[in-house]
């Protein structure tokens, strides 16, 4: 199965990210990465159960990717950390990476001037011929993805908000850039390189 509905939990989850990058970095092993995570709630979460999904999902984003590309989420500037934690959120997802390579692309090729809401429901009904294994989400859960996705776009600088939907040219950092690069990261590098 191609597409899950896993990024539910959250859009790009920087700040959390940067911790979970540290604690990676470092090598905590199993017991003390749950012990900072929901005995010293590292993440600052409401609850344990909070604490718990959104770890899960951040360090398996970062997983996907590198050493290198940790130390640029945990130690790079606001827009280094943020495009490092899309790259790794891409890797993780193909919803969040197709959506931008598949829809986003094609607008910025038609000089549209925002994205609508229209696109995302042709893009959910696409994924279903791409991916015949994926499953039939609720309205609820489609919902849920679209903030996710429309969240995590706009923090990277795509869209100017989730309000207005407009689209933004982006330069990728430099940083996260030349990282893509060196470790051949084809498919996150598509995914991201959408702007004129």
């Amino acid at each position: 199965m191609k597409y899950t509905s896993d990024i539910t939990v959250g859009a790009l989850k920087v700040p959390e990210s940067r911790v979970i990058a540290d604690l990676l970095i470092r090598e905590v092993n199993e017991t003390g990465f749950w012990e900072a995570v929901e005995g010293h709630n590292v993440l600052q979460a409401r609850s344990r159960r909070t604490a718990r999904s959104l770890a899960l999902l951040v360090r398996r984003r970062l997983k996907t990717m590198n050493r290198d590309m940790w130390f640029l989420v945990r130690d790079g500037s606001g827009m280094v950390a943020t495009h490092a934690a899309l790259a790794a959120a891409i890797k993780d997802s193909p919803l969040l990476g197709d959506f931008l390579d598949l829809v986003v692309r094609e607008q910025y090729r038609l000089f549209s001037p925002a994205l609508s809401g229209k696109l995302w429901d042709r893009f959910i009904d696409d994924c279903q011929g791409r991916d015949p294994d994926m499953r039939r989400w609720s309205e609820s859960t489609i919902a849920r993805l679209r903030s996710s996705v429309f969240q995590s776009i706009a923090q990277a600088g795509y869209i100017e908000s989730t309000r207005s939907m407009k689209l933004q040219t982006v330069h990728i950092a430099p940083p996260v850039l030349s990282c893509l690069q060196t470790h051949r990261e084809t498919y996150v590098l598509g995914c991201m390189q959408v702007a004129p």
